[in-house]
């Protein structure tokens, strides 16, 4: 299977009032409590709308986007489905739920790391 990380930028939710809000937070939430009983939810969530800490190589830090940025997540899923065909469907859910567009990316697969996690989880 593949991860495909589903996300949408920040603002993308701005055009819904406030008062239907939680009616989105509910659809939202019965998305994801689907894609947990299919077993295909990997984490997700929204970020909080603040600046981003920028930690360069040497290990300072400034506070802000990259210069060249001009969008940035606003909130995003992973899910672990066998195609992207399958991650296409479950991102119509998502954005249906939260009423915006969502972006569709593999992660690119890495599997020195998941014999990692096998081992400290006791799997491998």
């Amino acid at each position: 299977m593949a991860r495909y990380l589903i996300s949408f930028n920040d603002g993308a939710m701005d055009h819904i009032p406030a008062e239907e809000m939680s009616d989105v937070g509910k659809a939202s939430h019965a998305v994801v409590e689907g894609a947990v009983d299919a077993g295909v939810w990997v984490f997700g969530g929204g970020l909080e709308r603040q600046r981003a800490s920028i930690v360069a190589t040497n290990g300072s830090v400034t506070d802000g986007l990259y210069p060249e940025t001009k969008e940035v997540i606003g909130g995003f899923a992973v899910v672990d489905v066998p195609t992207r065909e399958e991650a296409l469907v479950w991102a119509a859910r998502i954005a249906a739920s939260c009423r915006c567009g969502q972006e569709v990316r593999e992660l690119m697969p890495d599997p020195e790391t998941e014999e990692m996690i096998r081992r400290a989880d006791g799997r491998g």
